[in-house]
């Protein structure tokens, strides 16, 4: 069957002509945003050991897009097992799904893409060729997460006053989903319609995603944008050039409280001193309603190396050692809006959250 991937981008939809992840025939296609400004280049996987390692190694990140190639990646695992060994792929197969939600703990949508996947591996039969239902289940799980997105650009972008500023951070946009973006959505459709005059991105350290990735998609689509060193996040905001601060998440527990990239919580201490209003933009398959609180997520740390240096040069001195969160957690109450496909929660709480995904 046809998937996003397979055509064109072809939408009506302003500034939505990026796409990260796709499916091109028998493989997964994905932009290498290790390379991202300096070269476009593109990585194709064949295998779900190659797509664990492109998850693992950055090649693919953020939360939805990681759960799109996923999906796809099972399909190829599926093929390959079923080649190797007929009579036993449905057990082997299973090698290949905990190798793929190992790639990066903290993404919910990686686990829920999985179990999604999962659901349709047990009502196929041995004698069944998997590939046909499992390549329709993981294009339904990326159209589904651009419609979504388009639909949390309409949500998000209402709350923004006409000609504010509004500050990102991270990298939440086409490259970390299956398409438009969820933060970087609400930035697309509030500049379509006015309501956003200018866009901040912070820098994003270690990996420089706002740096490299956000201030490229926003280029790429003739968005203005101005680059801020994260330090510089509370005097843009002392200085009154920002109304909103809209964020991504990896993950959000049931309280509202919400995992995202490394830098997060800052921002929301800052907005709250300063009266700057902050908005979680996420798909509900980001809302993990079996994880309480945030003290219950899982917070990845990575390698030491991404901060005592850069491109590959150590820019401290020998000795120093380093701590390197890749992600941390901003309490439900330094949150205003989190904005879902599934509508608005202001103030959230658990009892909101509940209500809104109908859990």
């Amino acid at each position: 069957m046809p998937t996003p991937a397979d055509d064109a981008v072809t939408t009506e939809i302003p500034f939505d002509r990026i796409r990260a992840v796709e499916w091109r025939g028998d493989r997964i296609r994905l932009i290498d945003q290790r390379r991202l400004p300096a070269r476009t280049e593109h990585v194709e996987l064949t295998s779900a050991a190659e797509a664990a390692d492109a998850i693992r190694d950055m090649v693919v990140r953020g939360a939805p897009a990681i759960g799109i190639t996923a999906a796809y990646a099972i399909v190829l695992a599926a093929r390959q097992r079923r080649l190797n060994a007929p009579e036993a792929w449905h057990a082997a197969i299973q090698q290949d799904l905990d190798l793929l939600a190992a790639a990066r703990p903290t993404a919910v949508n990686l686990r829920w893409a999985i179990e999604r996947m999962r659901a349709v591996l047990t009502g196929i039969s041995l004698a069944d060729d998997p590939a046909p239902k499992l390549l329709a289940e993981a294009s339904r799980i990326h159209a589904e997460d651009i419609a979504a997105n388009h639909r949390m650009g309409e949500l998000g972008s209402a709350l923004i006053e006409t000609g504010s500023g509004v500050l990102t951070h991270c990298n939440t946009g086409a490259l970390a989903t299956g398409g438009y973006g969820t933060a970087l959505g609400v930035v697309r459709a509030g500049a379509a319609s006015g309501r956003i005059a200018s866009v901040y991105a912070d820098e994003t350290r270690p990996w420089l995603q706002g740096a490299r990735l956000t201030a490229w998609e926003l280029t790429q689509e003739g968005i203005p944008v101005t680059l801020i060193a994260d330090s510089a996040a509370a005097q843009l905001m002392r200085a009154g050039k920002v109304r909103w601060v809209v964020v991504g998440a990896d993950r959000i527990a049931a309280n509202g409280d919400t995992a995202n990239k490394i830098g997060t919580y800052g921002l929301a201490v800052l907005a709250r001193h300063h009266g700057v209003k902050f908005m979680v933009v996420a798909p509900t398959s980001t809302v993990d309603l079996a994880t309480a609180c945030g003290e219950d997520i899982p917070i990845e740390t990575r390698s030491p190396d991404e901060v005592l240096g850069f491109g590959g040069q150590r820019t401290t001195p020998a000795g120093a050692g380093a701590w390197n969160p890749a992600f941390d957690v901003t309490p439900a109450a330094l949150i205003d809006a989190i904005v879902t496909e599934k509508g608005v929660v202001r103030q959230p709480d658990a009892v909101k959250l509940r209500a809104m995904i109908g859990g």
